[in-house]
């Protein structure tokens, strides 16, 4: 316990980081997954085009280029100086608009389970494609997908580890700087390890309590 408790410091700051990146991803993920999702089942062919490409595209790009790009190509073009706050930032939104596609799809699948009849009925009464989404389709898609949407928040957990590849402080970094005091670097490992495997346990948890709340009744 001693690697622990002898740097509280750089413990306390590394999941700190790795908190801020999971749940800003998340939230961003999360925003532009519902609307990206929401074009690709839009009556709008332009919308369903512009969704497609956008999917198609990240989804399929790795992870470490996307951070490249927003590392070092945006902040030129944008006039930006790499602080360390504005570098978080630009990570947050690498992660969140990759998560994004993931969150697009999982939401696709479950608004596909939706009977198409309930929509139909919908609009029927006279309601737009927007409320026909928001009050109809939507509540009922996200509670059939809480499985593989948890994963794939599971997955961005993961993934925040890549930050710490462009001077991001998180969990991933953390076995630099403890090599800098002298620690075992292979306990670090083993450390970081046991976190994300309780932090993971911990979204198990959620995803089993929200199932047993909204499970959806067939």
């Amino acid at each position: 316990m001693g690697v622990i408790t002898d740097n509280a410091d750089v413990w306390g700051e590394a999941l700190l980081g790795t908190l801020i990146l999971f749940f800003g991803g998340g939230v961003v993920a999360l925003v532009l997954g519902i609307v990206v999702a929401a074009m690709r089942v839009s009556p709008i062919p332009v919308a369903r085009a512009v969704g497609t490409i956008y999917v198609n595209t990240i989804r399929n790009t790795p992870l470490t280029l996307v951070f490249f790009a927003f590392a070092f190509a945006l902040p030129p073009i944008l006039g930006l100086r790499l602080t360390s706050d504005v570098s978080l930032t630009l990570a947050i939104s690498a992660l969140g608009l990759y998560t994004a596609t993931y969150v697009a799809e999982t939401i696709r699948s479950g608004i596909n389970t939706v009977p198409v009849g309930q929509a139909e009925a919908a609009r029927a009464l006279g309601l737009t494609f927007g409320q026909v989404m928001g009050l109809v389709v939507m509540p009922q898609a996200f509670r059939s997908v809480i499985p593989p949407m948890m994963s794939v928040f599971i997955a961005l957990l993961k993934n925040t580890t890549v930050a710490a590849g462009f001077s991001v402080v998180n969990l991933g970094s953390a076995r630099n700087y403890l090599s800098e005091r002298g620690e075992n670097q292979f306990l670090v490992i083993v450390w970081v390890m046991v976190i994300f495997v309780a932090l993971v346990l911990l979204l198990s948890w959620l995803q089993r309590t929200l199932e047993n709340r909204w499970r959806v009744t067939r």
